[in-house]
C-alpha cells in the first residue's frame, strides 16, 4: 500500500492547462449531438468571488460535466454583470476610472474560477460594460420601441438633492439618501420605461407551465404580479373644488361597501393636489409625505397618516349617508385609482388609521355571530362569512355580496356612466429604466427640439460612455460633460442633445443568457442559434433574485420574440435556487473577529474560543458570510491549502443545495481527508492485474459489483435530481465497499470487480473532483481526459438486490431490521423476525399479540 499522498498543489494547475489545451468545454453551435445549456447567475465583478459562489459554480459544473459525459453537446458559459453603482462609487473613493475597477476586479474573479476548475467555455466570457455587449443591448431597446414595448413619461422617483440623482427604493435609508445622508425627495420626472405590464397576464398564466421551478418562487412571482379582481366604483363628491365631481375608487371588497368608514387618497391625487392650493396645511401634509419613499413596503411600515380634506364622499348605494375624504400617506397613486375606501372592521390598515381617527367601525361580515356584538380588537380580514348591517346584502355570503353590488352598480348609472364597473388590475408595473449614473449603458436616443425623442441610428451604434469624465461634482457625469452630450439630429441635423440617462443594470441581466449563443455577433442574437440553445436546461443562483431578476428575463424573452429575435416566450425551463453559505460569528471586546484570529477548543458545549495572543472571544450565532461581521472564509485560502477539490466537495456533501450550509474547519478538513482516502483506494487498486473480463464471478466479486453497478444509478439519479448531497453519501458507500472487497481473499474475478470498482469510482467523483479524479484516471493507466470519457452505465441485472433489509418496529418504535431473501415470504420473514433478541426481549417469554408484514416496507410486532 503507498504511503505517497495526493499533491492538489501540483495536480489541478496541470489538469486545467491540460483541458484547455485540448478545448475540452468548448461548445460548437454546429455540433450534431444533442444540445445542453446549463448556466449559473453570473457574478458582479466586486472584485473576489466567495464561498456563495464557490457553491453555486460547483453544482452547475456537476450538472455540466455529466451532461457532456452523458453524450451532450453542453453550453456552459460565464460572464460579468459589470456596470452598476458600486465602480462610482469605488471611482469616487480610489480616484480611479470605474472602467479600471471593473476590468481589474475580472482579471482578478476570472482567475479565481479558473483555479476552481469549472468547466466553463471562457471563449463565450461577456462583460455587460463591453461596448460589444452593450452595442447590442441599445439596438435591442431602439428595436423594443419600434415595436411598442418603450415608453416615456412621468413617474414619481426619490430624489437626492445633494447627490442630484434619482435612488432606488433600496437605497432610501430612513428617509434619507444612502450615501450623501440628506433628506430624499420624491419628485416627477419624465423617464423610460419598459411596458412589461403588456404581458401581465401571460407572464401569471406561464408560470404554471414552469414544473422545473420552485414552487416558492413562482408564489413569489404570482405574488409580485397581483391579479385582482375587483370593482371600479364611483363615489360622487360634496365640498370638492371646481372640476371635481366624483372620485373613483377600486376596491377587492364591494361586499363591504356598508362598512365604509372613509375614503382617503394619495398625497399626488389630482384632487389632493387641488384642495392643498387653498390649504397650507394639507400642502404641508403631502410634503411630509414625499420623504416616506416611493417602495410599497415603506408605505406600508411607515406609521398610517391621514389629513381630513373636507370633502365629503356619497355612498353610493344609500346617497344619504357620506363619509369623509382625506389624504392618506399609506396610498399608492400607480395602483388602482389612487383613492380607496375604508372598511376599518375588516381591512387591518383602515382599522388602524380610523381607530387614530375616531372614525366609526361598523362589522359588515359575520365570521362567528357569537362575537357580533362585541368590539373589535383588530380588523376580521377572513373574506369569508355572511354579510349583516348592510341592507340588501344581508344574509349573502361575500361571494354573492360582491356579484349583487357589482350588478346593482353597474345598472345604475351617473352622467350617462354606470356608477360601478368590474374590473381587472394587476399590481405589477411598467418598468423604470432611466438611471442618473454614469457608468451604466447609454440609453441610444438623441433628443431633438423639432422631432422629439429620435433613436440613433444603427450604424451609429454602439453609443460609446466618454472616457474623459470627472466625479468632482454631484449627479450624473454625462449631464455635465461638455461635448459628449451635443451632437446633431439624425432626423434634420440640427444641434441636440444626447439622452444622459443610462439603463437600470437590471437590464444587463435579462438578455445575457441569449447573447452568449452568439456572443460576438454584430447583432444582438441568430435567432436559428438562440432557438436551438435556449430556453436554458437549467439555471442555478440565489433565492434572491425569484422576483426582479426573473420576471424581467422572462419579460426580455417576450420582447425578444415580438421583435422577431425568437420565437420563446420562456428563458428558464429549469430552476434551482441554492441555500448561501453561513460561519459562526466571533466577538472580542465588542468587536467582530475573523476566524482565522481565533482558536477553538473542546467540542459541543464546552467549545470555547480565545484570539491568538489569548484575548477572551465570545462565539456568536451562524450568519451568512459578510465582510462586516468578519466571518468570511477566502476561497484563495482554502484552495491553497487544501486544493479545489477539497472545497467543491464539502460544498457538494454538507447539506441539501436548497439549504444554507454551514462552514467549519472539521468539515472541510473531512473533505480534505476523504480525498487522500480516495487516493490510496485508486493506488491500491492501479497495483491490481488487469485482464479480461471473467465468465463468472465469485461472490465477493458479486458484491462488489452490485454495490458498483448500485452506486452508478444512485449517483446518476441524484445529480439528475440536483441532490448532490445524497449522490455525495452514495460514493462514500461505494468507497466503503471497495474496501470491504480489499479485506477478502482475492482472484481473478474479485480483482476484474476492484479494477471495474475503482475505474467507476473515478468517474462518478470526476465531476465534483474533476483534476483528482484526471490524477486517478491516470494512475490507472487510461489514456486520455476523465473528462471526455463516456458516463458509465449501470447493468440492470445487478441493480436487483438477493436480500431486503427491513425496519422492524415494536409497539410502534423502530427497535430493529431484519435482512431476508428477496423473495422471501410474509410468513417466512414473520418467523425469522420471531428469532430476534429484541422481538424475544421485549414479549419477556409471552405469546406475541400480533405481527404484521408488509412486504418490501415494515413489520409491525405487537406485544
Amino acid at each position: 500500500m503507498t504511503t505517497e499522498r495526493y499533491d492538489a498543489r501540483s495536480a489541478e494547475p496541470k489538469w486545467q492547462k491540460a483541458w484547455d489545451e485540448a478545448e475540452t468545454f468548448k461548445a460548437k453551435n454546429d455540433d450534431p449531438r444533442p444540445h445542453y445549456y446549463v448556466l449559473e447567475m453570473f457574478p458582479y465583478p466586486s472584485g473576489r468571488i466567495h464561498m456563495g459562489h464557490v457553491r453555486n459554480y460547483a453544482m452547475g459544473d456537476v450538472v455540466a460535466r455529466v451532461k457532456r459525459a452523458k453524450g451532450f453537446n453542453v453550453l456552459h458559459p460565464m460572464g460579468w454583470d459589470a456596470f452598476g453603482l458600486p465602480a462610482e462609487n469605488a471611482a469616487i473613493e480610489r480616484k480611479v476610472h470605474p472602467r479600471e475597477w471593473t476590468y481589474s476586479n475580472i482579471a482578478t474573479m476570472r482567475g479565481q474560477l479558473k483555479s476552481m476548475g469549472l468547466s466553463l467555455d471562457w471563449s463565450r466570457e461577456i462583460a455587460t460594460c463591453d461596448p460589444e455587449y452593450y452595442a447590442q443591448q441599445q439596438k435591442l431597446f431602439i428595436d423594443f420601441l419600434k415595436a411598442g414595448l418603450v415608453d416615456r413619461k412621468q413617474s414619481k422617483v426619490n430624489w437626492d438633492p445633494v447627490d442630484n440623482t434619482v435612488l432606488a427604493n433600496e437605497q432610501v435609508i430612513d428617509g434619507h439618501g444612502w450615501r450623501s445622508g440628506a433628506p430624499v425627495e420624491i419628485r416627477e420626472l419624465t423617464q423610460w420605461f419598459l411596458k412589461i405590464t403588456d404581458f401581465s397576464e401571460d407572464l401569471l398564466q406561464k408560470l404554471d407551465t414552469l414544473d422545473r421551478w420552485p414552487e416558492k418562487v413562482r408564489l413569489m412571482q404570482k405574488n409580485w404580479i397581483g391579479k385582482s379582481e375587483g370593482l371600479l366604483v364611483r363615489f360622487m363628491l360634496e365640498g370638492a373644488p371646481d372640476g371635481f365631481s366624483e372620485v373613483e375608487v377600486y376596491t377587492t371588497r364591494p361586499d363591504t361597501l356598508f362598512g365604509a368608514a372613509f375614503v382617503a387618497v394619495a398625497p399626488d391625487h389630482p384632487i389632493a393636489q387641488a384642495v392643498a392650493k387653498s390649504d397650507k396645511k394639507l400642502a404641508a401634509f403631502i410634503d411630509e409625505a414625499r420623504k416616506t419613499g416611493t417602495s410599497a413596503a415603506a408605505i406600508e411600515t411607515a406609521e398610517k397618516h391621514g389629513y381630513d380634506t373636507g370633502v365629503a364622499a356619497v355612498h353610493p348605494l344609500d346617497p344619504s349617508r357620506k363619509v369623509p375624504v382625506y389624504v392618506a400617506n399609506f396610498i399608492l397613486m400607480d395602483y388602482g385609482t389612487g383613492a380607496i375606501f375604508g372598511c376599518p372592521a375588516h381591512d387591518q390598515r383602515d382599522f388602524e388609521f380610523a381607530t387614530k381617527y375616531r372614525l366609526p367601525i361598523t362589522r359588515v361580515v359575520s365570521s362567528d355571530p357569537k362575537t357580533d356584538s362585541l368590539p373589535l380588537k383588530e380588523a376580521d380580514s377572513e373574506d369569508g362569512g355572511t354579510l349583516i348591517n348592510s341592507e340588501f346584502l344581508n344574509g349573502m355570503s361575500v361571494q354573492q355580496a360582491k356579484d349583487a353590488v357589482a350588478a346593482k352598480l353597474e345598472a345604475a348609472s351617473l352622467g350617462n356612466r354606470p356608477v360601478g364597473k368590474r374590473q381587472v388590475n394587476y399590481r405589477l408595473r411598467d418598468w423604470g429604466i432611466s438611471r442618473q449614473r454614469y457608468w451604466g449603458c447609454p440609453i441610444p436616443i438623441i433628443h431633438c427640439e423639432k422631432h422629439g425623442p429620435v433613436p440613433v441610428p444603427d450604424d451609429q451604434l454602439p453609443v460609446r460612455l466618454p472616457d474623459d469624465i470627472t466625479f468632482d461634482r454631484p449627479g450624473n457625469p454625462l449631464d455635465h460633460h461638455p461635448t459628449w452630450k451635443h451632437v446633431p439630429c439624425p432626423v434634420c441635423g440640427e444641434p441636440s442633445r444626447r439622452e444622459t440617462d443610462t439603463m437600470d443594470t437590471f437590464v444587463d441581466s435579462s438578455w445575457y443568457f441569449a447573447r452568449f449563443t452568439t456572443p460576438h455577433l454584430n447583432k444582438p442574437v441568430d435567432k436559428a442559434t438562440a432557438d436551438k440553445w435556449l430556453p436554458v436546461n437549467q439555471y442555478i443562483g440565489g433565492i434572491e433574485h425569484a422576483i426582479l431578476h426573473l420576471l424581467y428575463s422572462r419579460f426580455f424573452t417576450r420582447a425578444m420574440k415580438k421583435a422577431g429575435y425568437t420565437t420563446l416566450d420562456e428563458p428558464f425551463a429549469g430552476l434551482f435556487t441554492q441555500g448561501m453559505v453561513v460561519h459562526e460569528t466571533y466577538r472580542a471586546n465588542g468587536e467582530w473577529v475573523s476566524p482565522d484570529d481565533i482558536v477553538i477548543t473542546g467540542e459541543g458545549a464546552t467549545r470555547t474560543a480565545k484570539t491568538k495572543s489569548g484575548g477572551a472571544v465570545e462565539i456568536g450565532s451562524i450568519e451568512k458570510m459578510s465582510k462586516s461581521k468578519k466571518n468570511v472564509v477566502d476561497p484563495d485560502d482554502i484552495i491553497a491549502r487544501y486544493g479545489a477539490d477539497t472545497a467543491r466537495w464539502f460544498m457538494l456533501s454538507d447539506s441539501p443545495p436548497e439549504r444554507d450550509v454551514i462552514w467549519t474547519e472539521a468539515g472541510v478538513e473531512g473533505a480534505g481527508r476523504f480525498v487522500q482516502r480516495l487516493w490510496r483506494i485508486v493506488t491500491d487498486i492501479a497495483a491490481v492485474a488487469d485482464g479480461a473480463k471473467p465468465a463468472a464471478f465469485s461472490e465477493d466479486a458479486l458484491t462488489l459489483r452490485r454495490a458498483t453497478h448500485q452506486a452508478i444509478a444512485a449517483v446518476d439519479e441524484n445529480i439528475e435530481g440536483l441532490r448532490f448531497n445524497v449522490a455525495v453519501a452514495k460514493i462514500y458507500e461505494l468507497a466503503n465497499a471497495i474496501g470491504v472487497a480489499r479485506t477478502k481473499q482475492a482472484d481473478d474475478s474479485l480483482g476484474w470487480a476492484l479494477r471495474e470498482a475503482g475505474r467507476t469510482l473515478i468517474q462518478l467523483i470526476a465531476p465534483m473532483m474533476p483534476h483528482l479524479a484526471e490524477e486517478c484516471w491516470t494512475a490507472l493507466g487510461h489514456k486520455g481526459l476523465v473528462a471526455q470519457a463516456k458516463w458509465p452505465e449501470a447493468e440492470a441485472s445487478l441493480l436487483v438486490s438477493d436480500t431486503v433489509t427491513l425496519p422492524v418496529q415494536i409497539n410502534g418504535k423502530k427497535r430493529d431490521e431484519i435482512t431476508v431473501p428477496a423473495g422471501a415470504s410474509p410468513a417466512e420473514v414473520e418467523e425469522a423476525v420471531r428469532k430476534l433478541d429484541s422481538v424475544v426481549r421485549a414479549s419477556d417469554g409471552k405469546p406475541l399479540k400480533k405481527v404484521i408484514v408488509v412486504p418490501q416496507r415494515i413489520v409491525n410486532v405487537v406485544v
